[in-house]
């Protein structure tokens, strides 16, 4: 989903700044024993775009699992959500957002 994110912004022409630009992803595991399995993951990203960007990037994160093979691979065996905190200007903002297709 990172370089899918990554596309989605570059399409856009969002000038981010790519030391800032990052994603942590957690996973919950559940199962017993040696059978085990993924039950969710979430992507968390954290990245730095000009104010005349804000749009733009609310739409590149709103649409980009959409674009992601991964996320279009596992979105019907595992829950896939995501959050973001963007510094726009002098603001952060926060979206989040799971699976388009489902909402």
């Amino acid at each position: 989903m990172y370089g899918t994110l990554r596309g989605a912004l570059a399409g856009r022409k969002v000038a981010y700044d790519c030391e800032s630009f990052k994603a942590t992803v957690a996973g919950r595991i559940v199962g017993v024993g040696k059978t085990i399995r993924i039950r969710s993951i979430h992507v968390h990203y954290d990245l730095a775009v000009p104010p005349a960007a804000r749009e733009a990037t609310e739409r590149a994160l709103a649409l980009h699992p959409r674009g992601c093979p991964a996320h279009q691979s596992v979105k019907g065996a595992n829950e896939v959500t995501w959050d973001a905190a963007a510094q726009v200007g002098d603001e952060t903002i926060r979206l989040n957002g799971g699976d388009p297709d489902s909402e």
